[in-house]
């Protein structure tokens, strides 16, 4: 065999990590034996809105896999109040342990039972990994018992002694509940091979940084932005139409916790403007949403004024955005103008229309976009607090690390919003600088952009650019995160008619529901459209009203299922999780989780129902995956270097 310039320069960097025959051919029938595992699980997951309880319960449970794999193994030797003890035990080990404790009279024997129940459970979830991937998840305090353990036969005679010893050893030297801790969040992380997030972490609940944090922490984690994720996102970059956006949300839904309590960004600058400038408005408008049982009048009466101030400065902010950036093609939005200040009405397509709220004491109606110099002031401060904030420049960080725009793995599409199409059902195309771009290069170029938003300090220019683009995905007519004509905010506080406030979705949600449209968009990226499946978030599935998450004869799966609360009664059900193993497809529809307290206390889990999408004929390998084919080539260029080695072209060393 003869090998390029190119080639023999790879090798020569190849054989520095395997630097003889031996050490090459040793890696080529480990990664041989890897191809023949199972497929590791997958988990997908969408629009969490900040409803951290719900999901770090879903996340600890495996979407109630670990429930069904107790009921599997223990069916016959456990009833039904030990397996919600044990199941409860594995999703909150530190908590429920000291609870158990308390209530047993003897504790070694329990101790011994429990442990015993765990390895048997650990060596179930084990098998599908090799001991070397196993060996690096294992805490640094257990982990060469822990390996003894899931690896020895206890049945066999010739070791049932040595087994045993190491379990009496480890209650005797009061490690038990270190040990039994150690092996449940084992259990946890062995359930869930890859987490995918198909977008919508941020607003409407209030733990977004909660999830966040948690996000950070896990294994295997990738993410899919959505249009709640990329405002946050813009608000981190500096972008002030990002941040008034970030701002009027969370006030609007009366959710402060995760900008005050989560970020720590101030909002003394705005109160300030609010009392000034509104305090003997009543902001009617403005009222709070699920206000009333948390904030008292008063404070009921601050967030609305702070509603107020923060959404005429936004609805300036995207004014200059629109007026700078014509490409856009969003001058339909720009009503600040339209206004007739005198009248009290606005203009929008041809028709007036009263206001119902007419007050606006910062607006110059000669200049109506721009900031009066207290409003500059507050943006300037909040501006410097979101920059500041390390916890979320952290989190945006990770998002920009481990998110896109959408996501092609193990022969699945993943995105959050939608694919622009036509009013006739094409998949639209656009064209900047006289270059054609498919729906494919349009999220490639928009993905550019947002990252240019963040990241290009050095270039004011590009970086405005950007941050514009992250506003724009947030709220423009083409964007796929936004996926409708408009965002009425304008429309949805000053004009009653109820008409104005329709918000038109893009054609995308009308032909999912096709097959045809389907396969097409799996070509766009790719895939096989014969095999290949979408998955969709952003939408809520009415469940209630027999709306089906399967959509376009199978390939089309939307697993937004409400877990916002807001959602729920639109829903009927409390999110669904899509599960994706070595035997195929299956949907868990959750239902509303009452409280972690309640979990641990009174042993209340989700109650989740699974359905199976699809049962493959074959179980799929490692082999079948994306990691497989990368597995592949690595064994082709070892088999090169051994080549290399064996024809004398490379000493070995």
């Amino acid at each position: 065999m003869t090998f390029s310039d190119n080639e023999m320069r790879y090798l020569q960097l190849l054989s520095q990590q395997y630097p003889s025959i031996r050490a090459a051919s040793t890696e080529i029938i480990n990664l041989s034996a890897i191809m023949e595992l199972p497929k590791g699980t997958e988990h997908f997951i969408s629009d969490i809105h900040g409803e951290y309880e719900s999901f770090l319960h879903v996340l600890r449970n495996g979407s109630g896999s670990i429930k069904r794999r107790i009921e599997e193994i223990f069916e016959y030797t456990l009833d039904e109040k030990e397996k919600r003890n044990l199941a409860t035990l594995i999703y909150y080990p530190e908590q429920k342990l000291s609870m158990i404790l308390k209530e047993i009279d003897n504790p070694a024997e329990w101790y011994r039972k429990t442990l015993f129940q765990l390895i048997k459970l650990c060596r179930v979830y084990s098998s599908k990994y090799t001991r070397s991937k196993v060996r690096k998840t294992l805490p640094k305090d257990f982990n060469y018992i822990i390996e003894e353990l899931l690896h020895e036969q206890e049945s066999s005679k010739n070791r049932q002694e040595y087994y045993s010893s190491i379990i009496t050893a480890i209650i005797n030297t009061d490690r038990a509940g270190a040990f039994i801790i150690s092996l449940a969040h084992l259990i946890q992380r062995l359930t869930i091979a890859q987490l995918h997030v198909i977008g919508d972490v941020y607003d409407r609940g209030p733990g977004a940084h909660i999830i966040m944090d948690t996000l950070m922490q896990h294994h295997a984690v990738d993410f899919q932005w959505g249009n709640h994720d990329i405002v946050w996102m813009g608000a981190a970059a500096g972008s002030e139409a990002c941040i008034a956006n970030v701002i009027r949300v969370s006030l609007r839904y009366s959710n402060m916790e995760t900008l005050e309590n989560g970020y720590a960004i101030s909002m003394l600058p705005l109160i300030s403007l609010a009392v000034e400038v509104y305090g003997d408005d009543p902001c009617t408008k403005f009222r709070p949403k699920q206000a009333a049982e948390i904030f008292t009048e008063n404070e009921q009466q601050l967030m609305a004024r702070m509603h107020k101030a923060i959404s005429i400065i936004q609805l300036k902010l995207e004014g200059q955005i629109i007026q700078r950036r014509p490409q856009f093609l969003m001058e339909d939005r720009l009503l600040l103008d339209k206004i007739d200040y005198g009248k009290g009405t606005v203009q929008i397509n041809g028709k007036s229309y009263p206001l119902t709220d007419s007050h606006f004491p910062t607006i110059d109606p000669e200049n109506p976009y721009e900031l009066s110099e207290q409003e500059k002031m507050v943006m300037d401060k909040l501006c410097l607090s979101f920059k500041n904030s390390g916890r979320l420049q952290n989190h945006v960080r990770f998002l920009f690390s481990k998110g896109s725009m959408y996501l092609v793995c193990n022969g699945n599409l993943l995105y959050h919003g939608c694919i622009p199409m036509t009013r006739s059902g094409k998949l639209r195309h656009f064209t900047f600088d006289g270059v054609d771009h498919s729906p494919k290069g349009f999220m490639d170029r928009l993905e550019r952009l947002a990252r240019q938003g963040y990241f290009a300090h050095d270039n004011p220019e590009k970086k405005q650019y950007g941050m514009d683009s992250m506003w724009y995905l947030w709220s423009g007519a083409q964007s796929p995160l936004f996926g409708k004509d408009k965002m009425a905010t304008f429309e949805r506080y000053f004009i009653e008619d109820k008409e104005t406030h329709k918000e038109e979705k893009n054609p995308y949600y009308e032909f999912r529901t096709e097959e045809k449209v389907a396969r097409e968009i799996l070509e766009e990226f790719g895939l096989d459209p014969d095999n290949g499946h979408i998955i969709n978030g952003h939408v809520p599935v009415k469940v209630k009203k027999g709306e089906s998450p399967v959509k376009a004869g199978g390939r089309l799966l939307v697993i937004d299922g409400g877990f916002a609360k807001a959602y729920q009664d639109e829903t009927g059900i409390a999110g669904y999780t899509l599960i994706y193993n070595s035997y195929g497809l299956l949907l868990s529809a959750h239902q509303p989780f009452e409280s972690t307290q309640k979990a641990i206390e009174e042993e209340q889990d989700i109650h989740s129902t699974t359905k199976i999408l699809e049962r493959n004929s074959e179980r799929i390998r490692v082999c079948d995956t994306d990691s497989g084919r990368e597995i592949r080539t690595r064994i082709e260029d070892l088999n090169k270097l051994l080549d290399a080695y064996r024809t004398g072209l490379i000493k070995e060393s």
